[in-house]
C-alpha cells in the first residue's frame, strides 16, 4: 500500500507536523529523507529494509560511500544529502555550545560529542577548548589510534590551550569497541593532562568516553 493510502495521521510527514520529529520511529524519519520508495515498496518499507541491512540508523549514517551506494534505492545523490544532514547536525550542536556555558547544557555537550565521535572506526582523542565563561572556543581532534598505542601528549594539549587563550577544557575520546567503561589508561592520561594544565592555571573540567550511544564522564565517576 502506498503511503498516500495510509490514514493521514500515520503518514510520516503528517505525523511529524502533528506530533514532532521525536514521535517518529527511525524508519519513518529515514522515509522522509528518502522521499520515495522503489517499485513494490513504499519509502517506509524501503527504510525498514535499509535499517535491517545496515544494522540500524547509526550504522547507515556512518557507512562509507561505497557501502551506502550498494544498497538498493540509494546512490551518490542520497549519500551526499545524508552527509550534509550529518554535518549540519554537528555544526548546530557546536553553535549551541558556543552560545552558552557547556555545563549549562550537559545534554547538548553529550550530544555534540556523540555526533563527533561515535561513528569513528579508530580511536580519536579530541579536546573542547573553553573560554572563561566555559563557552566553546574550538573543538579539535588531536590524536589518533589508541591511548596505549598512539601517544597522547599533554604538552600539545596545553600548548594549544595557550594559543587559544583557553581558561578550561574538556577532553574526550571514543572506544570503537562499543564499551564505554573507562580503562586504567584513560584514568592515567587524565591525571597527566590535569597536572600539566594545573601548572598553567587552566582547568580540566572533564574527560568523556564515547562508545555507541553512551557518554561516560570521568568527573561524574570521581576519577578526575
Amino acid at each position: 500500500m502506498a503511503i498516500t493510502d495510509w490514514p493521514v495521521d500515520e503518514r510520516p510527514r503528517e505525523k511529524l507536523l502533528q506530533r514532532g520529529a521525536a514521535a517518529l520511529a527511525d524508519a519513518e524519519l529515514l522515509a522522509i529523507f528518502l522521499r520515495t520508495g522503489v517499485k513494490g515498496k513504499s519509502a517506509v518499507d524501503l527504510a525498514r529494509e535499509l535499517l535491517a541491512e545496515h544494522g540500524g540508523l547509526s550504522a547507515l549514517m556512518a557507512a562509507s560511500q561505497e557501502r551506502f551506494c550498494r544498497s538498493h534505492g540509494l546512490g551518490d545523490a542520497k549519500y551526499v544529502q545524508l552527509q550534509a544532514v550529518v554535518e549540519m547536525s554537528r555544526r548546530y550542536l557546536a553553535e549551541d555550545l558556543r552560545q552558552r556555558p557547556v555545563f549549562a547544557s550537559a545534554a547538548s555537550t553529550r550530544q555534540f560529542l556523540l555526533a563527533q565521535l561515535r561513528q569513528e572506526v579508530r580511536e580519536v582523542f579530541a579536546v573542547l577548548y573553553l573560554d572563561n565563561q566555559h563557552g566553546l572556543l574550538v573543538y579539535e581532534p588531536l590524536f589518533y589510534g589508541t591511548i596505549d598505542g598512539a601517544a597522547v601528549y599533554p604538552r600539545e594539549i596545553a600548548r594549544r590551550a595557550l594559543e587559544l587563550h583557553a581558561a578550561a577544557l574538556i577532553v574526550a575520546h571514543n572506544h570503537p569497541s562499543g564499551v564505554a567503561e573507562p580503562s586504567d589508561a584513560d584514568v592515567r592520561i587524565t591525571k597527566r593532562i590535569r597536572e600539566a594544565l594545573a601548572l598553567l592555571d587552566i582547568r580540566l573540567l572533564d574527560h568523556c568516553v564515547v562508545a555507541g550511544p553512551e557518554v561516560i564522564s570521568l568527573a561524574e565517576r570521581g576519577l578526575l
